[in-house]
């Protein structure tokens, strides 16, 4: 993939191990955004006339990449205010699962509403303590991250499958912002009900974009009061009867925005899903292994079976300085020091990062 790094100048500048704070932006992608832009200056109404078969085209990439269906995805800003919007057409009043210090995006949704809420401890025994706040709480809902954003635990993705299976009345919401964009994911085999991503980390879109994706079955509970002319394709006879992700998606959509999320699908298609995930899976055993030896890691991430692109390694504030004064690009986060990479990073790069710590 060394003739891929080319696509991301960032790196020629720098040891950028920082994709969990921004995603970068591809060579192509700029290209893709000055050509649109060009033809918005030099056509107007002309070229933005065809906004609509742009926007389906995009909601169709995200779709196949993620094997959901078109009706599951809608386009949003960001994670934060799709997850808002959905929200306020559930049902208040019912008993909702959160995770103690999750980004708090996802818990603050919850804990600002009129909802009973209940959490499980994030640590190594991360899936024992869900199952076991089920067990003595019985929730309505449980929402979570599949990555979490302050030490990388990432989540099991066969006990998703088999917590639903077990539960199929438990609503499962998840967001995938510091996972989706790293590896092979099928949202329709997850066993995840309502699944949301800001596209500006590893799905390496820039910012002001994300979608969420809300499976069939579970958008009949759900009544967002949300609601645009351009929920009803511009037609006024659509008021009462606006398809389920319209209502998401209620003022005009901005292609230069979203369709970045479709250049930057196209360019992972291009390298290859497989090879992005077993690229990055190469990286983080060699990251977990190196930063193990050293003496870097926490309990709850050495007894994990499996881990995310991100870790957190223990580091001061003089340790930060030192990684950032040798152009070095990671994020302070908690009481640590978060290194992430992605499918353009390497071993080396990694490697770099023991020389100062």
């Amino acid at each position: 993939m060394e003739d891929l790094r080319k696509q991301f100048p960032v790196l020629s500048k720098y040891t950028y191990l920082n994709t969990a704070s921004s995603g970068l932006l591809s060579n192509d992608l700029i290209q893709w955004r000055r050509e649109e832009d060009k033809k918005l200056h030099e056509n107007g109404s002309v070229h933005r006339d065809t906004h609509k078969i742009q926007i389906e085209s995009i909601r169709s990439s995200i779709a196949r990449f993620f094997t959901a269906k078109n009706n599951e995805v809608a386009l949003v800003p960001n994670f934060s205010f799709g997850l808002n919007t959905l929200i306020e057409g559930f049902s208040r009043g019912q008993k909702v699962l959160l995770l103690k210090n999750d980004y708090p995006s996802i818990n603050w949704v919850f804990e600002h509403r009129d909802f009973d809420v209940c959490y499980a401890a994030i640590n190594e025994n991360l899936e024992e303590n869900i199952e076991a706040a089920i067990a003595r709480h019985k929730p309505d809902i449980l929402a979570f991250s599949l990555v979490q954003y302050l030490t990388g635990i990432k989540i099991n993705f066969d006990f998703i499958k088999q917590l639903k299976a077990y539960h199929p009345n438990l609503m499962i919401i998840a967001d995938g912002t510091q996972y989706l964009g790293t590896e092979s994911f099928s949202f329709s085999e997850s066993g995840i009900d309502i699944l949301g991503c800001s596209a500006y980390k590893w799905m390496l879109s820039g910012y002001g974009n994300g979608f969420m994706m809300i499976k069939e079955a579970a958008q009949q509970p759900i009544f967002p009061s949300t609601i645009g002319f351009n929920s009803a394709d511009g037609i006024y006879s659509k008021q009462n009867d606006i398809p389920f992700v319209k209502r998401l998606e209620p003022g005009h959509q901005d292609v230069l925005t979203y369709g970045s999320i479709e250049q930057s699908i196209q360019l992972m298609e291009r390298v290859g899903i497989e090879d992005i995930s077993e690229k990055n899976k190469q990286l983080t055993d060699f990251a977990a292994a190196q930063f193990s030896e050293k003496g870097l890691l926490k309990d709850s991430v050495l007894k994990r079976k499996e881990h995310s692109t991100i870790f957190s390694i223990k580091g001061d504030e003089v340790v930060f300085q030192k990684l950032k004064k040798n152009n070095i690009i990671c994020s302070q986060r908690g009481d640590g020091i978060r290194i992430s990479f992605h499918f353009y990073n390497t071993k080396e790069e990694i490697q770099k990062v023991l020389d100062f710590v």
